[in-house]
C-alpha cells in the first residue's frame, strides 16, 4: 500500500507519566515537537498505573487541549482512550471540542479497553469488543448530528433516540479513528469502521501479519479505494538514544519481553505456546493489586529469544536507530508514534528530528518516489 506520507509523533505514555515530568515541561516538550517538524502528539489515557507510585497520570482531553492551545501544525490525539469507561457522546463531543479548539488537527485513538482502569472502580469489563464496535458507530453518527439532523441507534448495548451534539468537527468529514487492536477480531474491526490503526508492543513481523488481515478486511467490506490509499499504519514504538546500545539494552530487555509476551508474538514467530500461561485468564483478571500474575508473565517472557525483542525497540546512536525504523516502514509502516526513554526527554525530542527523521523521510521519498 503506497503511502505519500511518512508520519512521526511523539507520545505523553508511560515514559512522561513515569519520569513525572510537570505539566508545564510536557508542554515544552509538545512545542519543541511541533517546531522540530513532528507531525502528532498523542497523550495516554489511563486512569492510574500504580505499579509505578511516583508516576503522574492526568487526563488526555484535558492536557490536549493545553496543548493545542501551544501548538499549531501537529495533529493532537489519545493513544489510546478505551471504549468503556464513557459514554460513546462523551467521546465524541471531546473529539469534536479538541478538533475546534485545534482548528483540525485531531485524531480519536480508541481501544477496547483494559481490566487495569476498569476493576478496581468497579466498572463492568464485559463484551469489550461488541460494545466497542457499536461504540464507533453512535461515535460516527453523532459527528454529523445536529438539532436539525437528529440520529437514531438501535444497538445490543448502546442506544440513541432522536440525539445530536451540537458542534460539527472542523475536519471532513470528521476527526479520524485509529483503532488498537491486535486479535483477529478487532483487527476485523479496524478494517471495516477504523481510518487508521494504532497497535503497540510489535515486532516488524507482527505488524506485517496484521497489516494484511486489515487489509484483507478492507476488501471484505468494500472500502473505497481513497479509503485504503489515506488509512495510516501507525506504530507506537520506544526509542532510547544511548551511546552504548548494547549496555542500554541488557538493561532493558527484560522489560521489553514483557511488553511483547501475547500469543500473537508467539504465533507469528513460531514460538511453541510458552507451557501453562492463561492469557484470556491475564488480560481479564490482571490488575495492579494482584501481584502473582506479574510474577508469572516476567518469568514465561524471559523466554522470547533476544533478537526477537530486539527488533520491536530501537536503542543506540541514531546510526543504531535508523535500521529498526526502516524494518518497520518494509513492514508497512507509515506514522510513527515515539515514546523516548532515557534521561534526556528534550534532547531525545530534538536529536530524533535533526538525525533520524530527515533519513527516513529520504528513504521513503526514494521507495515512493
Amino acid at each position: 500500500m503506497a503511502h505519500k506520507n511518512l508520519k512521526f509523533g511523539i507520545q505523553n505514555g508511560l515514559n512522561v507519566a513515569r519520569a513525572g515530568y510537570t505539566e508545564d515541561q510536557i508542554l515544552t516538550a509538545c512545542m519543541l515537537a511541533d517546531k522540530t517538524g513532528y507531525d502528532s502528539i498523542f497523550y495516554m489515557d489511563h486512569t492510574n498505573v500504580p505499579q509505578w507510585k511516583n508516576a503522574t497520570v492526568l487526563d488526555p482531553w484535558v492536557m490536549l487541549s493545553a496543548i493545542a492551545a501551544v501548538t499549531n501544525n501537529v495533529e493532537l490525539g489519545t493513544c489510546v482512550t478505551d471504549a468503556i469507561r464513557r459514554h460513546p457522546s462523551n467521546i465524541a463531543l471531546a473529539a469534536i471540542t479538541l478538533d475546534r479548539v485545534s482548528k483540525g488537527r485531531a485524531i480519536l485513538g480508541i481501544g477496547a479497553g483494559e481490566a487495569q482502569n476498569l476493576k478496581e472502580f468497579c466498572i463492568p469489563f464485559e463484551k469489550p469488543v461488541s460494545k466497542w464496535a457499536e461504540q464507533i458507530e453512535v461515535i460516527k453518527k453523532l459527528y454529523h448530528s445536529n438539532p436539525d439532523a437528529t440520529v437514531d441507534y438501535e444497538g445490543k448495548y448502546y442506544r440513541l433516540e432522536k440525539a445530536c451534539l451540537q458542534a460539527p468537527p472542523i475536519r471532513k468529514p470528521h476527526p479520524p479513528t485509529y483503532m488498537a487492536s491486535g486479535g483477529k477480531r478487532t483487527l476485523d474491526l479496524t478494517g471495516k469502521l477504523g481510518e487508521g490503526w494504532l497497535p503497540i508492543g510489535y515486532t516488524p513481523e507482527l505488524f506485517e501479519d496484521h497489516r494484511i488481515q486489515i487489509e484483507t478486511a478492507m476488501d471484505k467490506y468494500g472500502r473505497s479505494q481513497e479509503d485504503k490509499d489515506n488509512f495510516e499504519m501507525a506504530l507506537d514504538i520506544d526509542v532510547y538514544f544511548s551511546e552504548d546500545a548494547e549496555a542500554s539494552w541488557a538493561k532493558m530487555k527484560e522489560a521489553v519481553k514483557v511488553s511483547l509476551f501475547k500469543p500473537e508474538i508467539l504465533r507469528v514467530h513460531g514460538l511453541k505456546e510458552i507451557e501453562g500461561f492463561d492469557f484470556v485468564k491475564y488480560f481479564t483478571e490482571y490488575s495492579m493489586s494482584d501481584q502473582s500474575w506479574i510474577v508469572k508473565m516476567r518469568e514465561a517472557a524471559t523466554k522470547i529469544p533476544d533478537p526477537i525483542a530486539r527488533s520491536s525497540t530501537a536503542v543506540g546512536t541514531p546510526e543504531d536507530i535508523i535500521p529498526v525504523f526502516e524494518r518497520f516502514m518494509e513492514a508497512g509502516v507509515n506514522h510513527f508514534v515515539i515514546r523516548f526513554w532515557g534521561k534526556n526527554y528534550f534532547g531525545s525530542i530534538d536529536k530524533f528530528a535533526s538525525h533520524v527523521m530527515p533519513a527516513l523521510r529520504e528513504k521513503n521519498k526514494q521507495k515512493f518516489g
